[in-house]
């Protein structure tokens, strides 16, 4: 039994099957840490598949070897300064008014009638450097206003802006979840980037446009006049940054990781050109700059003081640490799947089944996400089921970044009760259970099938 277990295709696919189940067990029953669940049904995982200890945790003498140390140290040193020069460079555009002006600047320009787009514009942009409750929790007021009036329902405004935040938070760097799976997979940032922004534009015109549109002329919910009590009584700003000055710090890191990622396949090599382009299109590098651009032009320039920024920034870096421990933890449930031989035995049932990789990956990452209601665990997951099985598959960059792609899109479908961003959204648009399950959780759900669609779709033809 030990043996077949062990060494057999079918003991090993059971043995990862028995493993998933135990860590949804552990996260949705016992109510243990995610962090905690990963490392413990890794170890487990582990000595259930014969490893030795040694291999598994090191021994007294040397552990930098181990699977424990090499699985969470390997994907920490590749992510840990992106997402937290991200999480800073977020809050100094929070503080800064950014968010105001460039919402009010899209109203401007498309018009009142049409502000339900803006939103979601607004969102889409506003998401790419502020987590996604952040979001909510500074762009929500403005929606309370821009809704009251337009003398329509509230869902009408909310769900563009939801889509923009999800998708940016879902499939764009630096958001933990599509850094996490570019460093577990092997894929460089400015392609996760390029065909983020390929598969969610997409998305968001069919889900935060069309179906936003739709259900909010059906669900009517009525802005509450205390939702406006602190956007008309609150302070204003009397010196707003420009709308230039905020666009061009938000795309500062992108533009700066682009070329990095393409003056190396279109420049020279070892030319003084492509050096420059691999140094600043280095993330961290790029994340470096445009924080320092952002703490200048946007805070000392306009009156904060040094401390002031330090204490902003320790202030957005608390929820930071528990993301990367589950994005360390998942690492090293990656790793022991790839040591156990797990990887190669998954890769070889679906190539029987004629199963192709992006459609497993893309379903393991939807149950992960349906089950334990967290993004950022559904991708830090099924990145490490799959990571050892496309590593025999020699997938290009290109692929590689459409597989994350459509991992990303997994992990925000059908959002309920379990998915803590569900409350929040009830509470901030007054919305009762069920109509937020008729608007948010089949947003969700519309948002993650077209962009699962677009990535296999360019899958098939790349």
């Amino acid at each position: 039994m030990i043996d077949w277990l062990q060494h057999s295709t079918g003991g090993l696919l059971t043995l990862a099957a028995v493993s998933i189940a135990v860590l949804l067990l552990l996260i949705i029953k016992v109510k243990l840490e995610p962090f905690i669940a990963l490392i413990v049904v890794g170890l487990l995982t582990a000595l259930a598949a014969g490893l030795p200890v040694v291999q598994i945790v090191g021994s007294a003498q040397k552990a930098s070897d181990s699977l424990l140390e090499k699985g969470f140290g390997g994907i920490l040193g590749h992510i840990a300064a992106i997402i937290g020069l991200g999480t800073i460079l977020g809050s100094i555009l929070e503080r800064s008014g950014g968010a105001k002006v460039l919402t009010g600047a899209l109203l401007r320009a498309i018009g009142e009638k049409r502000a339900p787009l803006a939103m979601g514009l607004a969102g889409f942009v506003f998401g790419i450097p502020v987590f996604f409750d952040i979001g909510i929790f500074v762009l929500a007021p403005l929606v309370y206003v821009a809704a009251k009036q337009g003398g329509r329902s509230l869902v009408l405004y909310a769900l563009p802006l939801l889509a923009g935040l999800s998708i940016t938070h879902a499939f764009l760097p630096p958001h933990p979840g599509p850094v996490a799976a570019a460093g577990l997979l092997h894929v460089e940032l400015g392609w996760i980037i390029l065909m983020g922004l390929v598969c969610g534009i997409p998305a968001f015109l069919v889900g935060g446009v069309a179906y936003s549109t739709w259900i909010g002329k059906r669900i009517d919910v009525a802005v509450p006049a205390e939702f406006l009590v602190a956007e008309e009584e609150g302070e204003k700003e009397e010196n707003p940054p420009s709308l230039v000055l905020v666009s061009a710090i938000i795309a500062v890191p992108l533009v700066l990781i682009l070329a990095g990622t393409f003056g190396s396949i279109w420049l020279p090599k070892n030319s003084a050109a492509a050096g420059v382009a691999a140094f600043i299109g280095t993330p961290a590098v790029a994340l470096t700059i445009s924080v320092l651009l952002a703490s200048w032009l946007l805070g000392l320039r306009r009156g904060l003081t040094g401390k002031d920024l330090s204490e902003l920034s320790a202030k957005s870096l608390r929820p930071v640490a528990m993301i990367l421990l589950v994005v360390g933890a998942g690492a090293f449930f990656g790793a022991v799947l790839a040591a156990t031989g797990i990887g190669k035995a998954v890769a070889g049932s679906l190539d029987n089944a004629g199963l192709p990789v992006i459609l497993a990956a893309y379903v393991i990452s939807c149950g992960m996400r349906i089950a334990q209601g967290s993004a950022t665990v559904a991708i830090v997951t099924t990145s490490g089921i799959v990571a050892p099985t496309v590593a025999t598959l020699g997938y290009s960059q290109i692929q590689l970044a459409l597989l994350v792609v459509a991992i990303s899109a997994g992990s925000i479908i059908a959002s309920h009760v379990n998915d803590g961003g569900f409350w929040i959204i009830s509470r901030y648009f007054d919305m009762t259970v069920p109509q937020t399950l008729k608007t948010w959780t089949v947003l969700e759900t519309v948002l993650s099938v077209s962009g699962f669609g677009v990535a296999a779709l360019l899958m098939a033809v790349v």
